[in-house]
């Protein structure tokens, strides 16, 4: 079959590799009809997460058409169509049993922290991904959720991951009704964070990014205000001056281990490593809240440490939360809004490229050349 092979930073290639087997009775095998290329690829592409295995295949977000299950799944069977969440988790276990999907004690046993991911290194369990023909899909009585048949295979694969993780963004900040809303990146998390915003009441949405193009993105797509941190100053002081110098009710960190804006976090954190990523978004996070007020993180950092101001979360009494998002759990509530026309997922997708041009991908998305947002791969096989 065909796959995205990891050969170290910034080098990836589509390659032949075997189809994948049924290890486990509860494993099923299925054919990939669409996957995507996700913000947090990119660190792995940049060499940004620690672990990261030459040979691996990455790929998070993917949906497909069962072809083989092992003997003990009763749940879903071949031929049907599936949403396969971005995490890989049992159902059972002490965490899956309070819905914290991303956190499950048995598909990574090697970590204390996260449980397993499809495509995301060693750290978080090693287990291949989806840009590939065919993907192995463990524990298949409990992750996968069959896709509803009126649903477009677009909107499908865009549950997997992006819609679920901006809209827990926006759940894990708390939002009450009138609140002012910062959201710090503009990618398509915190385009989907901003647009989520209003639906748990927010009463003002502010995204901030450098790319005037997402920004333009953002505006149209999530009816916020917009704004370039390269245009406003400290992006601190902005949102200061915004709300009465009180700070927002509630920041969504939506950018991660490879935020630009502050050299010394950009050289410690992208280049020497010696910090698990740059921390600029949460520094101005947790700067720009209100005192009582609550950061929500979704963008990705490395499992080590990171030079934060906890000192102002502490002393401003702030509530921090963070999570990879339990897809599983809020699946339903998101089938609903996408089959009611609340969310629009495949609004975001900009560009569709065959499987074969994934270094391709990987180059445009990076480097943000002709208005990238968001890639769907399509594999060769998706077309049989």
């Amino acid at each position: 079959m065909l796959a995205m092979e990891y050969r170290g930073p910034k080098r990836i290639r589509a390659v032949q590799k075997p189809i994948p087997e049924i290890k486990h009775p509860q494993d099923a095998i299925v054919r990939v009809l669409r996957t995507c290329i996700c913000g947090s690829d990119l660190h792995l592409y940049n060499g940004n997460i620690p672990d990261t295995r030459v040979g691996s295949t990455f790929g998070h977000e993917f949906v497909g058409e069962i072809v083989e299950v092992g003997d003990a799944v009763t749940k879903v069977k071949v031929g049907d169509r599936v949403i396969v969440p971005f995490n890989i988790a049992c159902g059972e276990c002490h965490f899956c049993r309070q819905e914290m999907y991303g956190n499950c004690n048995e598909s990574n046993t090697e970590s204390s922290a996260i449980g397993a991911f499809y495509g995301y290194s060693h750290t978080s369990g090693g287990f291949d991904g989806g840009q590939a023909e065919y993907a192995r899909v463990p524990y298949a009585n409990f992750g996968p959720t069959i896709i509803p048949d009126d649903m477009d295979l677009d909107d499908a694969v865009l549950l997997t991951d992006v819609i679920p993780t901006g809209y827990q963004g926006a759940e894990m900040a708390g939002i009450q009704t009138g609140d002012t809303v910062v959201v710090f990146g503009a990618g398509p998390i915190g385009i989907v964070a901003a647009r989520c915003a209003w639906l748990f009441g927010a009463g003002r949405v502010i995204i901030i990014d450098k790319e005037d193009y997402r920004l333009e993105f953002a505006r149209n797509y999530s009816y916020c205000e917009a704004y370039n941190f390269q245009e406003i100053g400290d992006p601190a002081l902005f949102i200061k001056k915004q709300t009465d110098w009180l700070g927002a009710d509630c920041v969504i960190d939506a950018v991660g281990a490879e935020a630009a804006g502050n050299t010394m976090q950009t050289i410690t954190g992208r280049k020497l490593l010696l910090q698990a990523g740059s921390a600029t978004a949460l520094h101005w996070a947790i700067n720009s809240v209100k005192k009582g007020g609550v950061v929500s993180i979704v963008g990705v950092y490395g499992p080590t440490d990171n030079l934060i101001p906890i000192g102002n979360a502490m002393n401003k009494g702030l509530t921090i939360r963070g999570n990879q998002t339990s897809v599983k759990r809020l699946l339903p509530r998101l089938i609903d809004h996408v089959q009611n026309g609340v969310l629009k997922p495949k609004e975001l997708i900009t560009h569709r490229m065959p499987l074969e041009e994934v270094a391709d991908g990987y180059r445009m998305f990076s480097q943000k050349l002709d208005n990238c947002l968001k890639t769907v791969l399509m594999p060769p096989s998706a077309n049989q």
